[in-house]
């Protein structure tokens, strides 16, 4: 039935700009589906024009690639007209209607087919058409659905669309009308020939490039070995360069070459000649040559190592450098062992540290090495830096007389040995002259040597030197395994190997006396009081120790023949000595030394409240700071192990720690049975053997930790059970060979350590503060005078910790920063492997 004729202009009015619009983008959607393949092509043929590919290939390659390109346009406007239908506009409508609920269009459109003549039915369907009318204003045009992947399925559109992506980035539109002059008599011939150029600086400048064709300004400042490349398009002999910034002498041929790279070394002229030509003014802005100077004094620490401060500059950046030190031979002491003449000995080259982010053209750094083994430590050297810049200049310092830094050594017969040792590598035919002084040293052992052992070893060394030197038989592998022995010696005379605390003390005190009588440098004195500073701490506990045992009821001993002192005490006494010492009035210094070892010898420990022995609390926190020192002595030498590439331990000086610190007999060590790990080849196995000696240690103190039954010594528990499990996984770990991985768990393990000690000394105040508050003052115990575990004044308020502070003087600060120091300089050497770096990374992060 034919629908109402007077309703459809009214509907149409309604519709017309959603069908208008839908209408259209079904013809945008033929189309893009249609005329893909022509689109494609033609912007393919666009990007390859603004790349300027027609300016690399032969003419005869362009000609073909267009004929190739115009047959596939052809076929592709064929393509498209073939596959185009103009969309109706029924076919608009059902679209849209498709959109709509309930399909209001034809609805509008439709008649009444059945139950015209019922008045209820037409009631309905009048209600019906009017709904569906009033659904017609929520008409929108739909959008058109411009995706062909149907009809691209291998996505050759995306190739076109990538290819002009690149022309934008690295071509140019203006290159496209350069295939127009391409053939006989075309544009060109009218337009006269063109020209490009580029100036590139040298990259170490990180100045950005210059396209010459936007340069209008007569004069160009350029530094100097810039790059120019110039590019002559048309007629042969058109155009021609004319320059005077690169020194050639150019021909009028080739004057006339369409492609022209040159350097720019010194100031001059560059000019195209020609139509369209153009001519600049070129100032060179020199590159410098770099410069370099030691500047500062050099720092000589006890173990040897240096610090030689140097400032270098350049006007674009340091690049690297070297230090030279040659021997000083007028300037040489020619006596004894140095009266012949020396052996040859290549010059000590050593690269100099560079900063490892910021600006390079000016810094201040400082070289850090240790010469304390090479043959001409403690002597005349000459010392020049040389440093260089991108490029490739140099720059000499001076060279500046010194004294090669290198380890000095206090005891007489460590002395005498690094001496002979150094006679013996300045010329092996002093051999049998440095066998018969050992002789001589032999001669009276007993005031000379602690040890009969050392006194075995220096009689074995004599006579092995004396028969070689009899023989003749001294070749450059046993002079070096002769020196190597000597220096052993002598590090294990200097440094000691006692077993007993108050032997290290006394041991430490004669050596700081002695470098107090030869005029040391104020490190070495630092550095040797500080080392008496631990060896008398290590003294007052051990000694604490033992009147404990002897002494279990806590009674008080005659006062007339004991002077009670407190570990504070002692250090403010050596904080005094230092002070004296660093004024240079050394007869004080040495007047209140002498003071202080009276009263060590006569001293009572005060240990907490009665003078008595520790506590179970005192002693659980004595057992945990030890494991902690030992387990992080322990990561050190797996560090080190790690750095060194699985290295042996007999490659470790003897009487040395992890970074160059003393360690005696045991230390470190943690219930490592006798023999344990002993003469073994695989120093992982030995580190594992000693972690498990430490992780059975940690297990028998977390069994009798005081505090159980609170907060604070749950926690601790805890933690010290997650350390005893970094403990079993760094083991694991030491025994795979992985000592990555095992010194990842290690420091989980003193971080769980650290974290226990913390606990538990919080448990103990507690503990600490119901005792007081049970006993008040009845007993004459004043919380004021109490003493933490570490000897300091616990202060008013019964907390754990004190109110003084925990670090005291200023050693420990400048040692801190050192310390930090180190890990900045190590962190920046670009030739230590990437795992050391990585640590050292954390490191500097946490700290």
């Amino acid at each position: 039935m034919a629908p109402n004729r007077t309703d459809i202009p009214e509907i149409f009015r309604t519709l017309r700009w959603p069908l208008v619009l839908t209408r259209l983008g079904m013809v945008a959607e033929r189309l893009a589906r249609s005329f893909w393949p022509l689109w494609s092509i033609a912007i393919f043929a666009l990007a390859l024009l603004m790349l300027g590919v027609q300016d690399e290939v032969a003419v005869e390659w362009v000609w073909g690639a267009a004929a190739l390109l115009g047959a596939g346009a052809i076929w592709a406007g064929w393509y498209g007209v073939r596959q185009f239908r103009w969309p109706s506009r029924g076919a608009a409508m059902l679209r849209l209607d498709g959109t709509l609920r309930g399909n209001p269009i034809q609805a509008a459109l439709d008649t009444q087919a059945i139950g015209g003549g019922d008045a209820s039915s037409t009631a309905v369907w009048r209600a019906h058409q009017k709904r569906m009318r009033d659904r017609l204003a929520e008409a929108r045009a739909v959008e058109p659905d411009l995706r062909v992947s149907k009809n691209d399925p291998l996505a050759l559109r995306y190739v076109a669309l990538l290819a002009l992506s690149v022309a934008i980035l690295f071509g140019s539109l203006v290159r496209v009308q350069s295939v127009t002059g391409m053939g006989a008599g075309g544009p060109d011939v009218a337009q006269g020939p063109a020209w490009e150029g580029w100036m590139q600086p040298p990259a170490y400048t990180r100045l950005p490039s210059v396209y010459l064709n936007d340069i209008t300004a007569p004069e160009i400042d350029v530094p100097e070995g810039a790059e120019i490349t110039l590019r002559m398009y048309g007629e042969v002999g058109a155009l021609s360069v004319r320059e005077s910034i690169s020194g050639r002498d150019l021909s009028p041929e080739e004057a006339q070459d369409t492609a022209q790279d040159f350097a720019v070394l010194k100031s001059g002229e560059l000019a195209v000649d020609g139509p369209g030509g153009r001519v600049w003014q070129i100032a060179m802005i020199p590159d410098a040559a770099p410069a370099v100077k030691r500047d500062g004094e050099i720092e000589v620490s006890y173990e040897g190592e240096a610090q030689i401060p140097f400032t270098a500059s350049d006007d674009h950046g340091v690049v690297m450098g070297t230090a030279r030190f040659t021997l000083d031979l007028a300037a040489v002491d020619r006596r004894y062992g140095r009266a012949i003449e020396p052996e040859p000995r290549e010059t000590i080259e050593v690269p100099l540290p560079m900063p490892v982010a910021g600006d390079r053209s000016e810094f201040t750094e400082a070289l850090v090495g240790n010469f304390s083994l090479h043959p001409w430590a403690n002597l005349p050297v000459k010392l020049s830096l040389e440093v260089q810049d991108g490029r490739g200049q140099s720059g000499l310092s001076k060279p500046q007389s010194l004294t090669m830094p290198g380890r000095r050594f206090f005891d007489p017969v460590a002395a005498a040995l690094i001496e002979q040792r150094q006679a013996l590598l300045w010329n092996r035919e002093n051999a049998a002259n440095i066998a018969m002084i050992f002789k001589t040293i032999l001669n009276e052992p007993d005031d000379l040597f602690r040890k009969d052992v050392e006194y075995m070893r220096l009689r074995a060394l004599a006579k092995r030197l004396e028969t070689l030197a009899k023989y003749g038989a001294i070749t450059d592998e046993k002079q070096d395994e002769l020196a190597q022995k000597m220096w052993d010696l002598a590090l294990e005379m200097e440094e000691g190997d006692l077993d007993d605390a108050r032997e290290r003390m006394e041991r430490a005190r004669e050596r700081l006396e002695e470098a107090m009588k030869n005029g040391a440098s104020d490190q070495e004195i630092a550095e040797l009081m500080q080392e008496l500073r631990e060896a008398t701490r290590d003294y007052m506990r051990q000694l604490g120790q033992q009147q404990a045992r002897e002494n279990p009821e806590g009674q008080q001993m005659n006062p007339q023949d004991m002077i009670e002192m407190s570990q504070d005490d002692i250090q403010r006494m050596m904080d005094r000595i230092q002070e004296l010492m660093e004024q240079g009035r050394m007869a004080e210094a040495a007047e209140a030394m002498r003071q202080l070892q009276e009263m060590l010898d006569n001293m009572q420990i005060t240990q907490g409240p009665g003078g008595g022995g520790q506590s179970p609390g005192e002693q659980a926190m004595e057992g945990l700071a030890d494991t902690l020192r030992e387990q992080q002595e322990l990561s050190d030498e797996a560090f080190r192990d790690l750095n060194n590439g699985q290295r042996g331990q007999g490659q470790r000086q003897p009487g040395q720690g992890p970074q160059g610190q003393d360690r005696q007999p045991g230390q470190g060590q943690a219930g490592r049975d006798p023999g344990q790990g002993q003469g073994g080849d695989d120093p992982a196995s030995e580190l594992a053997e000693r972690q498990r000696a430490l992780r059975d240690e940690l297990n028998r103190q977390r069994q009798a930790l005081p505090g159980q039954g609170t907060e604070a010594g749950e926690r601790a528990a805890e933690a010290l059970e997650r350390a005893e499990g970094a403990m079993d996984g760094a083991e694991r770990a030491l025994r795979d060979g992985d000592l990555g991985r095992a010194i990842d768990q290690q420091s989980r393990a003193l971080e769980a350590l650290r974290e226990g000690m913390r606990d538990l000394g919080e448990a103990l105040a507690q503990q600490q503060q119901q005792r007081t508050g049970e006993q008040g003052f009845a007993d004459g115990g004043d919380p004021g005078e109490q003493r933490d575990p570490l000897g300091r004044n616990t202060g008013n308020t019964g907390r754990v910790g004190t109110d003084e502070g925990l670090l005291q003087g200023q050693d420990v600060y400048r040692r801190a920063e050192e310390l930090l120091g180190e890990l900045r300089r190590r962190s920046g050497e670009l030739d230590r492997p990437e795992e050391e770096r990585n640590y050292l990374d954390r490191l500097l992060e946490r700290f």
